[in-house]
């Protein structure tokens, strides 16, 4: 079997990361299956792709686009589902809007509006979470906790687009008490919005290195990526 730079097949790899995932759900009290697994395979070939969607697994996060259209070129005959995770520049919505299931980045109503409107209307509306600036680091995209509040609003009324939920990348943190608090934060932000009025049911936070923390604090999709792929070149 071929295996990835960090020297371990990649399958083993992935069922590494799946029974760490299973482990948290068992370990703080959350339903079987509540989390899901998003492989990112940004910067990964077609090829290694294929292989994790051989192990069951349908749903992949990118971050580039021109590479991902290529991706979803080469594998349209495996019916994938594509997340867009990565900054989103305005020249760029019209693709992304054709070309994915998911995006996890909107972090401003310009770029909502112009998904909304340049997506087919063939399609199923567009799942997004809203991006949050949870650490508040200059470094990072995403709206402020204050100015999430009205951008929740105004994209939930965009007929293009269906609102799931938020998402956040926080500050990187070795302890696991501050981990969980930050994740805390993006969680009681999405239920300030339900009561409120909405109804999102995403929490997109969690990576390779505080997987645990964010299950704790009710992640529904983690993105793992140099975990499952190896690290990258």
């Amino acid at each position: 079997m071929p295996e990835n730079p960090s020297g371990a097949p990649l399958e083993q790899r992935l069922a590494r990361v799946e029974t760490r995932l299973r482990e948290a759900e068992r370990r703080f009290h959350r339903p079987p299956g509540a989390v899901q697994l998003l492989p990112v395979s940004k910067t990964r070939p077609a090829a290694d792709i294929a292989r994790v969607a051989r192990a069951g697994y349908h749903a992949f996060g990118e971050s580039y686009l021109q590479e991902a259209l290529g991706k979803q070129q080469e594998l349209a005959a495996l019916g994938l589902e594509w997340h867009f995770i990565g900054p989103i520049q305005s020249n760029k919505t019209q693709a992304i809007a054709r070309h994915f299931d998911w995006v996890h980045s909107v972090d401003r109503e310009k770029i909502a509006r112009r998904l909304s409107a340049q997506r087919p209307p063939q399609l199923a509306p567009l799942n997004v979470c809203l991006q949050v600036n949870i650490s508040g680091e200059a470094s990072k995209s995403g709206c402020t906790p204050d100015e999430l509040p009205a951008l929740a609003a105004g994209v939930s009324e965009l007929p293009g687009l269906r609102l799931r939920g938020l998402m956040a990348i926080p500050a990187r943190e070795s302890d696991f008490g501050r981990q969980r608090a930050a994740f805390r934060r993006l969680r009681e932000a999405r239920d300030a919005l339900n009561a409120a009025g909405l109804a999102l049911d995403t929490l997109s936070m969690g990576m390779s290195g505080d997987l645990e923390a964010a299950v704790a604090e009710g992640a529904t999709i983690v993105r793992v990526g140099s975990d499952i792929f190896g690290p990258r070149k």
